[in-house]
């Protein structure tokens, strides 16, 4: 699993630092003007069929499946049930992006009702989601072969894909720009062409791997009936995130202009931390633990949900703090440039903090669900989700007065804690859960040193002289945190070195043969 959550991560990894090179040109050239929101809610609707299809309830139904046929029926059939999905995913999508195109102007006013005041502003939104919409019919079939090729343990181009997203974001407003009434055309003919790119490098990934996907009529066969069953309850459950970052931003349309472009930046940090670890960990987790528990090996399978639950804090803690406490030094390096001014950084820095709080919960509730839906149960976690959505919508109301673009940052935090704390305590009364000896000992230590990390981090940052923050001072911080945080968690016992020196130590043998 270690391995396989590397090889997720690295990609993800690549692919966040490309999209921070995206979104750094995006706020020069458009900072948080009425072209920045307009694109930013634009995006929003294709990619959350992005991240539900993509890391969330189609693979939460379709590897597990895969993954019994191909190792109980072997290749051939796996291919087979392949086809038969492709071909109804196909139809459906198909009539999706149809119908999306036809009625956009009436989800538009769902999505953003606060632009329908400004009547240049929404009909921007509408024209550039238009030009989207159709990324969602290729990177859902690209999610579909991506499972097939998780299934078969091959991660590597499943990963690489989201790369070629943020590839052509690039180069598309780079070259098109000038050709074009404003940079969001550029930008969003960038990401409908980046799907196509994808789905491209994974079929090909398939072939490579000895897979062909032939497309035959669409039916509804008995094994399609059942994971539609299953992935239907899960498009809430699994992408419980998704839907509360899209209430924060049908609520930051009605708060004051540039809120839109605030929470986008800021969520955008906030996941390179989440996409790295909770998303490799995720991806990697759900077809270990449907193997241990297809075998009945309960207790491997809690043991694995122990150990991705330590690795997890391990790495998300610090993020947490880090971005927590210097929120506005991270914002300062990060964006202020071009259209995007020091006082911008300071607003978009507190919507960071009150994301940032919730980091660890949100990767959390990547490592829990896996949990479920390794045993086929995708209704447990949509019950948890739409509790979850109800209780961030009701805090963004409260919250969104007093506390601007804050407020929708803060309700999303609050509402992935309930979501995660729940979905614990229904795993462990299950029996698919408990904190074994290690993690007792661990987890508290994990903790300490985090909050010593805290101590350093505010400490340095009082003596740092006010103003932007520089490079140079944001190095300092970086590395008064890291000393604390290595030093503080090596002093008490929080990393497992014993672990960490054998994983390096298989690293380095040379293979037999």
């Amino acid at each position: 699993m270690l391995r396989s959550a590397f090889t997720v991560g690295l990609w993800t990894m690549a692919s966040r630092v490309l999209g921070f090179a995206r979104d750094i040109l995006i706020a020069a050239i458009l900072g948080t003007g009425p072209v920045a929101d307009a694109f930013f809610v634009a995006l929003r609707l294709p990619n959350l069929f992005r991240r539900l299809f993509g890391e969330g309830a189609f693979n939460a139904a379709f590897v597990p499946s895969i993954s019994a046929i191909l190792h109980t029926e072997g290749v051939e059939a796996a291919a087979g049930f392949a086809e038969e999905t492709t071909a109804v995913m196909v139809f459906w999508l198909g009539a999706i992006t149809v119908m999306g195109e036809i009625f956009m102007p009436w989800v538009l006013y769902v999505l953003a009702p606060g632009f329908s005041s400004n009547p240049g502003k929404f009909a921007l939104a509408v024209a550039l989601t238009r030009i989207m919409f159709p990324y969602l019919f290729f990177v859902c079939l690209a999610a579909l072969v991506s499972g097939v090729l998780n299934a078969m343990n091959k991660f590597a181009a499943a990963a690489a894909a989201p790369v070629l997203f943020n590839v052509f974001s690039i180069v598309f407003m780079l070259l098109l720009t000038p050709y074009l009434p404003n940079p969001g055309y550029a930008l969003a003919w960038g990401v409908t062409v980046s799907g196509v790119a994808q789905l491209w490098l994974l079929v090909w990934a398939l072939r490579r791997a000895g897979m062909r996907i032939i497309l035959p009529r669409p039916k509804l066969t008995p094994r399609i009936r059942k994971l539609f069953r299953r992935m239907a309850p899960g498009l809430v459950g699994a992408g419980v995130t998704q839907l509360n970052v899209s209430i924060d931003i049908i609520i930051g349309t009605l708060l004051p202009a540039g809120s839109v472009s605030l929470l986008y930046y800021a969520d955008r940090v906030n996941q390179l931390p989440l996409g790295v670890i909770g998303t490799a960990a995720g991806t990697a987790l759900l077809p270990l633990v449907a193997r241990q528990i297809a075998l009945n090996d309960t207790e491997g399978a809690i043991a694995t949900l122990n150990r991705a639950l330590e690795s997890v804090l391990i790495l998300t803690l610090p993020a947490a703090i880090g971005l927590s406490v210097a929120a506005v030094p991270v914002m300062d390096v990060l964006f202020v440039r071009g259209a995007f001014t020091v006082h911008t950084a300071v607003l978009a820095g507190h919507s960071l903090a009150a994301f940032a709080i919730g980091l660890p919960v949100f990767a959390l509730v990547k490592i829990l669900t896996p949990g479920f839906f390794a045993r086929g149960d995708t209704v447990t976690p949509l019950k948890i989700g739409v509790a979850a959505v109800l209780l961030n919508l009701a805090m963004n109301l409260v919250f969104m007065h007093p506390l601007k673009a804050v407020g929708p940052a803060l309700a999303t935090s609050l509402a992935a804690a309930f979501n995660a704390v729940v979905l614990t305590m229904v795993l462990h009364k299950r029996g698919h859960f408990k904190l074994d000896s290690p993690a007792k000992q661990r987890l508290p230590r994990i903790l300490a040193t985090s909050l010593l990390m805290a101590a350093a981090l505010a400490g340095t940052q009082y003596l740092l002289p006010p103003g932007k923050t520089s490079i140079p001072e944001f190095l300092l911080l970086t590395l008064a945190g890291g000393i604390a945080y290595v030093g503080g968690g090596i002093l008490l016992g929080a990393f497992d070195l014993e672990q960490l020196r054998a994983i390096l130590a298989r690293r380095r043998k040379p293979k037999a043969g």
